[in-house]
């Protein structure tokens, strides 16, 4: 058999897998469909609901900014998205799938891609109260240790120019995101312009762009990231959405350290809920462990309660436990650092949620699933946010802070809010 010929078993294996014999593809054919249906509008009963009205409650919505969330296209607009070959061709298959449930999650068209996603997110964000805002990650493409641009391992890119127009064209909907990588020759130029032309963070993915957040190379980036006051959103713990360079250790959080040690404000995405990585303090040899367990101790450390923070986006798929996510929510004394973020386009991927299945673990009230189904048919963004502020262990639940984002980006870190 030829190697080609393997690899297309073993995709249709894995694509199957992902699909027809996955326990979340099952299950949410019993809750509901494996497609987003995208409803459009909101039906008014469910927008003046009274756990969408207290979902609200407390929350100030100018202060609710989502700190994550991704621009997703084909490059049919001409504003520079590149897409790599592996996701558009169905001999890949799990790439394939994966980029055809992102699209269909975020409701587009064939022929204007790019446009009917952002469209789409606008008429999301308009069914939130007035004045909540949506944050656009771009996304850097895969660099070398030289500096040079690895197109052929590149998942995908989203040019910061597409983010920043999106943002200055829709201000009161949009902030935007830049995504620099520190290897390139002229990275500190651009994240300097990218500051002067209102980017709020800067994103990686260190595994899918080919980034060790505990090199040397990274360190002038950090000395200009504590200088802006510019915070770095990065991808902590396992990633299965987004393959690329595929450095799989690059994740670990006890690598952001480098970046905290210089001052920088670092935000952990997704609270490193899922995945293992090497216990670097037990030597580079030790065993994997959970990146949760590596994540609760760098909260932990003392040195770094000023600076470092963590999103909630994701955590609440089915691919996290159950035990991690009931962790976060109990350990009220992270509350203070933690910010709210959707992920989105994955909150419109039906199968990878199961509002039951938290209700089965006793993290919601069994009366407010049906509800929040209905949600997501026609709001996935609505429905992440309502999902997240009805969590509950007791009587404790994620902090009104938690959802008051705005705050963190425009503020020094010890200026954050905590009311």
């Amino acid at each position: 058999m030829s190697p080609r010929r393997r690899e297309f078993l073993r995709q249709i294996a894995a694509g199957s897998a992902a699909l027809a014999a996955s326990p979340s593809a099952r299950s949410a054919l019993l809750e509901g469909s494996l497609s987003n249906p995208c409803g459009d509008p909101l039906p008014a009963e469910l927008a003046k609901h009274p756990i969408v009205t207290a979902a609200w409650s407390g929350i100030d919505p100018a202060r609710y900014w989502d700190c994550h969330a991704h621009i997703a296209g084909t490059g049919d607009s001409a504003g520079g998205i590149y897409v790599s070959p592996d996701m558009t061709r169905w001999w890949h298959l799990t790439q394939f799938i994966q980029y055809k449930f992102y699209l269909n999650a975020g409701c587009t068209h064939r022929g204007e891609v790019d446009l009917s996603y952002v469209k789409r997110l606008l008429h999301l964000v308009d069914e939130f109260e007035p004045g909540a805002k949506v944050m656009l990650f771009a996304f850097e493409q895969a660099y070398d240790q030289a500096g040079r641009a690895m197109p052929d391992q590149t998942a995908f890119h989203v040019p910061n120019i597409f983010a920043r127009e999106l943002a200055r064209g829709h201000p009161g909907y949009f902030e935007w995101v830049c995504s620099i990588h520190p290897y390139r020759a002229d990275a500190i130029d651009a994240l300097e312009a990218a500051a002067s032309e209102g980017a709020r963070a800067v994103k990686w993915l260190p595994s899918a762009m080919g980034i060790d957040p505990a090199s040397p190379s990274c360190d002038a980036f950090y000395r200009s990231l504590a200088r802006l006051n510019l915070p770095l959103i990065c991808h902590s713990g396992g990633e299965n959405a987004v393959h690329g360079a595929n450095f799989i250790d690059a994740n670990n959080p006890l690598k952001l350290r480098r970046a905290l040690d210089a001052g920088v404000r670092v935000v952990m995405a997704h609270c490193a809920s899922i995945g293992e990585d090497i216990d670097l303090d037990s030597g580079a040899n030790s065993p994997r462990v959970p990146s949760f367990q590596l994540f609760t101790r760098m909260m932990a450390d003392k040195r770094y309660q000023q600076h470092l923070f963590a999103d909630i986006s994701a955590i609440t798929q089915r691919n996290r436990k159950v035990e991690v996510l009931r962790a976060i929510i109990e350990h009220d004394d992270w509350h203070p650092r933690l910010l709210n973020g959707s992920d989105y386009p994955l909150p419109g991927v039906l199968p990878i949620f199961s509002p039951r299945r938290l209700s089965g673990a006793g993290l919601l009230d069994s009366e407010v699933v049906p509800v929040l189904n209905e949600i997501r048919n026609y709001n996935s963004l609505l429905f992440d946010f309502v999902l997240k502020r009805q969590l509950r262990i007791g009587n404790l639940r994620f902090s009104v802070d938690v959802f008051h984002t705005r705050d963190f980006f425009l503020a020094k870190p010890e200026q954050k809010s905590t009311d």
